[in-house]
C-alpha cells in the first residue's frame, strides 16, 4: 500500500529531512510514526501526499509510483488519501456539514450523493445530530472529529493523521484514537505520526521512527 525505497528529501537549504527511507506498510495495517520534533515526521507524511517531492529514492502508494506522477495526476492521488491535522484546518465560517462536504465539492459529487456520504462520515464520528453548527460552538475533541469526518467523506484507501491528539486531554485523545482504529478494522490503512506512547502500549501496532531523518524502527526486511 505505502512503499518507500531507499527515499531522501532534502531541502533547497541542503537540510536533509529524511535520509535514505525504507519500510513497506501493507493494505490495510496499522501504524504509529514516532521521533523528536525534527526527526521528519511531518516531512515523511506530505512526501505521501505529494506537498513535497522526493529528491531520491522511490515512493510507492496504492500502487502508484507518486514519484513520477504529473501535477495533473497528484489531485486524483489525494482523493485517495485522507490527512487529518493537529490543528483541524476547519472553514469557522462554514457549518459542519459544509467542513465536511468541501472535498466532495471539489472532487465535482452531485448534491445527493455529497449529502448522503457527509452525513454517514458524521455518523461514524459521532456528529451526525451536530451538522449545522459551527466549529467555533465545538468542543476540541469535536472539532477533531469533523477534521476525521473530513478526512474519510472520499473513502480514502489511507488515512494519514499527524499529531491528531496533541491538543486534547487523555480521555478525549483515546476517543479519538479509537476512532482510527475503527477505520482501521474497516479495512482503511492508517498511518499516524504521534509523540504519545500512550496509544502505542494501549493499541499495540506497529511502530515506525526516525531519528535525525534516519529510520531506526520499524522497517525490518528492508534494505538500510
Amino acid at each position: 500500500m505505502i512503499r518507500f525505497a531507499q527515499v531522501t528529501k532534502r531541502y533547497e537549504s541542503g537540510h536533509e529531512a529524511l535520509k535514505s527511507v525504507s519500510f513497506v506498510l501493507d493494505r490495510q495495517e496499522m501504524a504509529f510514526l514516532i521521533g523528536r520534533s525534527g526527526a521528519g515526521k511531518s516531512t515523511l507524511l506530505k512526501l505521501i501526499t505529494r506537498v513535497e517531492k522526493t529528491t531520491r529514492g522511490q515512493l510507492i502508494v496504492n500502487d502508484k509510483n507518486i514519484t513520477r506522477l504529473s501535477s495533473r495526476q497528484i489531485p486524483f492521488l489525494r482523493r485517495e488519501i485522507g490527512v487529518v491535522f493537529q490543528d483541524h484546518k476547519l472553514l469557522y465560517d462554514q457549518t459542519v456539514f459544509d467542513n465536511v462536504a468541501l472535498p466532495l465539492v471539489v472532487a465535482g459529487i452531485g448534491h445527493r450523493e455529497a449529502s448522503r456520504r457527509v452525513r454517514a462520515a458524521l455518523d461514524k464520528v459521532d456528529l451526525l445530530n451536530k451538522e449545522r453548527l459551527y466549529p467555533i460552538m465545538l468542543s476540541g475533541g469535536e472539532q477533531q472529529r469533523v477534521g476525521i469526518a473530513r478526512a474519510v467523506v472520499n473513502r480514502p484507501v489511507v488515512l494519514l493523521a499527524d499529531e491528531p491528539t496533541g491538543n486534547l486531554d487523555p480521555q478525549l485523545s483515546d476517543e479519538i484514537m479509537d476512532i482510527f482504529h475503527q477505520f482501521n478494522e474497516f479495512g482503511v490503512t492508517v498511518l499516524i505520526a504521534t509523540h504519545e506512547h500512550r496509544h502505542i502500549d494501549r493499541l499495540r501496532k506497529r511502530v515506525l521512527e526516525l531519528e535525525q531523518g534516519r529510520l531506526i524502527r520499524g522497517g525490518e526486511g528492508m534494505e538500510d
